[in-house]
Parts: C-alpha cells; sequence; structure tokens
C-alpha cells in the first residue's frame, strides 16, 4: 500500500461519507518519512452537529433502540470478523500513519483489537438488573440501560487499538458512539467505519469525525447531545474534556498520562527484570500512557543491572517501521521528536547523566523523526525528568536504598497510571503492590493487558476504567421500577 493508495479522508455520520460542512481540511503525514499520507476532513461545530444527531436518532429509534442483545453482540462478532479478515491491511495503516512497527500493529495491536471485539460481544446478552426484597406489597426490579449518545475522543499512540476500548462496551451495551480520532493518526478509524457498514451496524450507530482536538474534538466534549465523554489523552486535556462536559452534567471517564515507577528489588531475577525494563520504556516508542519510565533500582544491584539494560539497549537501532525485524519505528510527530529531545536536553541541565542514546537518528530520507532509545542515570525522583510525562524512549533511573523508600518515592508523583515491582518473595510482591498508588500493578512482568482486566489510573492519571467487566459500568445506568402488588 503505497502513499498514493490511500483515499482522501472524509466525515462518516449517519452511515453517510461527507466532506465537511465549511470545507475545511488537515494533511495526515507519514512519521518516518515525514511525507504526506492523504488529506483528512477536518470536522467543525456543524459537522460534530449532525453526527450528535446522527447518533441520537439511532439511539431513539429502530432497528438499534428495540435489537436484542444477542443481535448487539452478532454485529460485534460480524466486525471482528472482519477485522481479522483486514488485519494485514488496518496494520499497514496503522503503521504507516503512527510511525510504530509493522510487527506491532500486526502481532499485538490488531489482534488485541479482535479479542476486544469478541469479547464486548459476549457481554451484549450479560447485562441485566436485579429484583430487590423491599418492604411492602411491591415487585422492585432494576434495568442496566444504555447511557445514550457517547463521544470517544482517543490519541495517537494507539489509534485503532483504543478506539475498539471504546466502542466495543459502549456499542454492548446498546449505546451510539460518535468517534474522533487524532487528528495525526484518523486513517484506521476510517477504515473501521467502512467495516461496520459490511458487519451490518445501522446507520448513525457509529459516526467518526476526524479533526483537530481544539476544534473537533472541544466541540465533542461540550456539545448538550452527548450523554457521555470516554477520553484518553494527556492530563492537560482531560481537565479541558472536563470542564467542557460541566455545563451539561454529562459523564465523563478519562485515562490520562503517567509516569509509570517500576521498581526493582535487591532480590529480583536480574536477567528477567532487565528485560521487563526494556520492554516497559522502548514498546510502542516509549509513547505509551503506562511506560516504566522511572526505573527503581536497589542500589546493591544498581551497577550490574545497568550494565545489561545499557548493553541491550545499544543494540536496539530506529529503523523503517514497515520492515518486519524493525523493532523502534518512529516517533508519531516532528512536534513529539522536539519534546523529546527537549527533555533530554533538560535533564542533562538537571544533571542527570545520559548513558546512552539520546539524539535523532537518520533513517531512510533523513526526513522521519526516529530518536535512539535513551537512558538517564542518577536522575532525582524529584527532577522534572523523573516527575513530567515525555512519552518517548527516555528511561530515568533512580537508585534506592530499601523497600519503603522505594514506595515512597514511587507514589511521589502526580500520576497514578500503572507500576511494577521485581522481587522472588511473593509476600513482598503482594505488600508492595497493595501500597503503590496505581489502577495496574505488575509483579515480575510489564506491558501485560487483556480484554477481561480493567484498565485506568488514579490521581492525575484520571478515573474510569477501560476494558473488562468494569469498564461497562460506565457506559450503563440503573433504573429502579416499583410494581404495586396490593388488591
Amino acid at each position: 500500500m503505497s502513499n498514493t493508495e490511500i483515499l482522501p479522508g472524509q466525515l462518516f455520520i449517519g452511515g453517510q461519507w461527507r466532506d465537511a460542512a465549511a470545507g475545511e481540511s488537515i494533511d495526515t503525514l507519514n512519521p518516518a518519512t515525514g511525507e504526506k499520507l492523504t488529506t483528512l476532513a477536518e470536522a467543525g461545530a456543524a459537522d460534530v452537529d449532525s453526527a450528535v444527531a446522527a447518533a441520537r436518532q439511532a439511539f431513539e429509534s429502530k432497528p438499534w433502540a428495540t435489537m436484542a442483545a444477542a443481535d448487539r453482540g452478532r454485529l460485534l462478532t460480524k466486525l471482528a470478523s472482519l477485522v481479522e479478515r483486514d488485519i494485514e491491511k488496518l496494520a499497514r495503516l496503522e503503521t504507516l500513519d503512527n510511525g510504530k512497527p509493522i510487527f506491532e500493529s500486526r502481532y499485538v495491536d490488531m489482534p488485541t483489537i479482535v479479542d476486544i471485539f469478541h469479547y464486548y460481544a459476549g457481554w451484549a446478552t450479560k447485562l441485566h438488573g436485579e429484583t430487590i426484597p423491599v418492604r411492602g406489597p411491591y415487585l422492585n426490579y432494576t434495568l442496566r440501560e444504555p447511557v445514550g449518545v457517547v463521544g470517544a475522543i482517543v490519541p495517537w499512540n494507539f489509534p485503532l487499538l483504543l478506539a475498539s476500548w471504546k466502542l466495543g462496551p459502549a456499542l454492548a451495551a446498546g449505546n451510539t458512539v460518535v468517534l474522533k480520532p487524532a487528528e495525526q493518526t484518523s486513517l484506521t478509524a476510517l477504515e473501521l467505519a467502512r467495516l461496520t457498514v459490511e458487519a451490518g451496524f445501522p446507520p448513525g450507530v457509529v459516526n467518526v469525525v476526524t479533526g483537530r482536538g481544539h476544534v473537533t474534538g472541544a466541540a465533542l466534549a461540550s456539545h448538550p447531545g452527548v450523554d457521555k465523554v470516554a477520553f484518553t489523552g494527556s492530563t492537560t486535556t482531560g481537565k479541558a474534556v472536563m470542564r467542557a462536559g460541566v455545563e451539561t452534567l454529562k459523564r465523563v471517564t478519562l485515562e490520562l498520562g503517567g509516569k509509570s515507577p517500576n521498581i526493582v528489588l535487591e532480590d529480583a531475577d536480574l536477567e528477567n527484570a532487565v528485560k521487563g525494563a526494556y520492554n516497559g520504556i522502548f514498546y510502542g516508542k516509549g509513547e505509551v500512557c503506562a511506560a516504566g519510565s522511572r526505573l527503581f533500582v536497589h542500589k546493591k544491584i544498581k551497577e550490574a543491572f545497568l550494565e545489561k539494560l545499557v548493553e541491550r539497549t545499544k543494540k536496539l537501532l530506529p529503523a523503517d517501521p514497515l520492515d518486519p525485524k524493525t523493532r523502534l519505528g518512529a516517533l508519531v510527530s516532528a512536534a513529539q521528536m522536539k519534546k523529546v529531545l527537549d527533555y533530554v536536553e533538560l535533564g542533562k541541565s538537571e544533571g542527570s547523566r545520559l548513558v546512552t542514546g539520546g539524539s535523532a537518528v537518520t533513517v531512510g530520507n533523513g526526513k522521519g523523526y526516529f530518536v535512539a532509545p535513551t537512558i538517564f542515570d542518577g536522575v532525582a525522583n524529584g527532577s522534572r525528568l523523573a516527575q513530567e510525562e515525555i512519552f518517548g524512549p527516555v528511561l530515568a533511573t533512580i537508585e534506592f536504598s530499601d523497600t519503603e523508600e522505594a514506595i515512597r518515592a514511587a507514589n511521589d508523583n502526580p500520576y497514578g497510571l500503572a507500576a511494577a515491582v521485581w522481587t522472588k518473595d511473593i509476600a513482598k510482591a503482594h505488600s508492595v503492590a497493595h501500597r503503590l498508588r496505581a489502577g495496574t500493578v505488575w509483579i515480575n512482568c510489564y506491558n501485560a493487558y487483556d480484554a477481561a482486566a480493567p484498565f485506568g489510573g488514579v490521581k492525575a492519571s484520571g478515573f474510569g476504567r477501560d476494558l473488562g467487566m468494569h469498564a461497562l459500568e460506565s457506559y450503563t445506568q440503573v433504573k429502579d421500577v416499583w410494581v404495586n402488588l396490593k388488591d
């Protein structure tokens, strides 16, 4: 699939493809080459109005409003099958648009999306109410109903995967959706819209509006016709989304940034912990909200640990994302590359020691956005390098003397998305996991996910959960019904 084979993107509203009402458009680029992939329509307020209206009509009318839960499940199953059928095309689109290695797109992201749609297809028939033994001659029961129109706003690091995190539970519960993908990475969302038509979803159930966050995203987040906003992205933008929903008191769930601590205790299996630290920060180019970007290593093993980690890291070379052998691709944009390199310079100025990496790398035509995998040592936990989310392949290594010190330092950060602990002492592992303030804690592993396991954060990392049965809670509401049984 060459750039010339990628068609210009239109908005998908009410089952129809259309240009933006105002005729506005934006270009999307290939991060590996800096070259234009195609042009996208930029939805304005009028387009968002149309999309929300289409979603509202679909929610309140046949066939979606009266469709049996089992039939919704069948549609999701069909969608999963279509994603699997087109997995090569979708993976290539994702890599061209995002810059991630084709290995990740093809063998991690896309199969997981298939799993997620299958998982929530099964949940469609499992959502039900209950009877309650109230006082008096009454039958009291509850109904678990969809909330209505959902505005789903997703970022550029896992474009289609994170869209599936929202679409799966929202559709299984009977909601309709207006999806707003990131302006840098909209191509797979548009392709998914085509697959929803083929799967048989009624018009208006899934709508896709492309455009920039401060235009399209802001219009969707503040729209009075949207009942719930599900957002994944930066903490700064998450706050704006929350403020936008205040006037209409819409539900909001936020999966935001992270600066996750990866703690290696003195008794850890060194080889496995090194591998975990390496994958924790360099998988996905470090453009991962749960990246293990703060590495805490016990002082007695730090020298040996860092030697092994640096040796492994120096073999990781940024390369063409479409090469199946590549494991480190291009950062998503020139702006993101500049941000990452600015943080490298900041780390140096703060007194941290640059051990390896820290520079841009020339690949291919030399116009892509590649950065060498970077490790700092001697980082102070209170420094900006350790406190702020970089969202790139930059690791801050912090030494500690005992477990209590590691836990205190790990929690001494605004974020609370994920964390990990490496130790052979399982009792100590459970104790540390209990005390870490994070939505997910990995023990002797990193970056483990499953459609059935909830994911989300605390503190500045947001609230609400994606994945698992817990995600369904925020896409449904409970109605209580009283029936008078008195003669």
